[in-house]
């Protein structure tokens, strides 16, 4: 599917940065620059700024449990070791006290992928550097072992909703972009997992609606069975990935990121659309058109591939427009913005 890995990487950072957009910096003048090798750096980069930022705003905090001897009570007097303490002539208190303190499961979690990076010998001298100062400030705070962080456990709340963003990056690096060699060195895997591309792309596209076309209400929504009767609990939720709204006019956008967009039908030695992606699409259109009136339509947005047919293709079905369309992610941003923003003009003079 890469046909240009320096672009592709470099995009990879952009898409990045739009889905963790109220954690990156808005101006990407600083890292235009750069020269990513591989994947690891993009997402060092990406934890250095954005720890970097949490850091301005303050680490969290939580109470642990401690004990300790101690001149001046604190807490609770544990009285059998106090005893102790004065049979030694010691004029002290043994208390059993509850102390803010920055070693929380969160931080761990932070100070393993930073610490991870640094031991990697596909990041850069630089990134390793930087990433090496943030360290320091994490002093207190105890690593984990990757493979036992129970990333399913993690709650939060008002108090550390800021880390989302962060924690989710430190998943892509723990989870899904290093990997363990015999001598205990870490290794860059060479490109995230198509899975995991494919959440990227989907939740990249959105943001990028979201932040440049907020006036379209751009949102991932339920779609409700038109149904003639009451609802049946058993009939599969829809949820769009991204829907856009100007005026009566409603657009559905289905996002797919596969290594081939097209498949291929043996017995004719041909190829299509991949009928479910059709089907589904077809049947968000026509339940979300109550008033049948054509002003829903949908669209399959693909990741393009190196495939000699790429689909580009627009159909009435039913008195709705279906489309399908790719974004060359292996192009220059600019163009795959400008791809994205016909997308949206398009909507809005349809």
């Amino acid at each position: 599917m890469i046909k240009d890995k320096s672009i592709f990487i470099k995009n990879i950072y952009y898409m990045l940065s739009y889905v963790y957009t109220d954690l990156i910096q808005k101006d990407y003048k600083d890292i235009d620059v750069e020269v990513f090798d591989n994947i690891g750096d993009i997402l060092a980069v990406i934890l250095f700024k954005v720890v970097s930022k949490q850091v301005k705003r303050g680490l969290i905090k939580e109470y642990k449990a401690e004990e300790d001897e101690l001149s001046v009570l604190t807490g609770k007097i544990n009285i059998e070791k106090s005893i102790k303490l004065k049979a030694n002539n010691k004029n002290k208190l043994y208390c059993e006290f509850d102390k803010l303190s920055m070693d929380n499961y969160l931080n761990s979690i932070i100070k393993t992928a930073m610490y991870v990076l640094v031991l990697s010998k596909d990041i850069s001298s630089q990134n390793k550097k930087n990433l090496k100062k943030l360290v320091l400030l994490f002093s207190n705070v105890n690593t984990l072992k990757a493979n036992e962080i129970r990333w399913n456990d993690i709650k939060y709340n008002r108090h550390n909703a800021n880390y989302s963003g962060i924690i989710n990056i430190c998943y892509l690096i723990l989870n899904d972009l290093l990997m363990t060699t015999e001598n205990g060195e870490y290794k860059v895997a060479e490109f995230l997992s198509e899975k995991k591309m494919y959440n990227i792309y989907e939740k990249f596209v959105l943001s990028y609606y979201q932040k440049h076309y907020p006036s379209l209400r751009p949102k991932a929504s339920k779609i409700k069975w038109n149904l003639d009767n009451e609802l049946d609990k058993f009939l599969p939720e829809m949820k769009s990935d991204i829907t856009l709204t100007y005026g009566e006019n409603i657009l559905i956008i289905d996002t797919k990121y596969y290594s081939q967009s097209m498949q291929k039908i043996e017995l004719y030695n041909s190829k299509t659309i991949h009928s479910n992606n059709l089907y589904q699409i077809f049947t968000y259109v026509k339940n979300k058109d109550i008033n049948k009136n054509g002003k829903v339509s949908g669209m399959l947005l693909y990741a393009k591939t190196n495939e000699d047919i790429i689909p580009n293709s627009e159909y009435i079905m039913s008195g709705n427009k279906i489309m399908v369309r790719t974004l060359d992610l292996n192009k220059d941003f600019k163009f795959i913005a400008q791809s994205l923003n016909k997308i949206a003009s398009d909507l809005i003079n349809s």
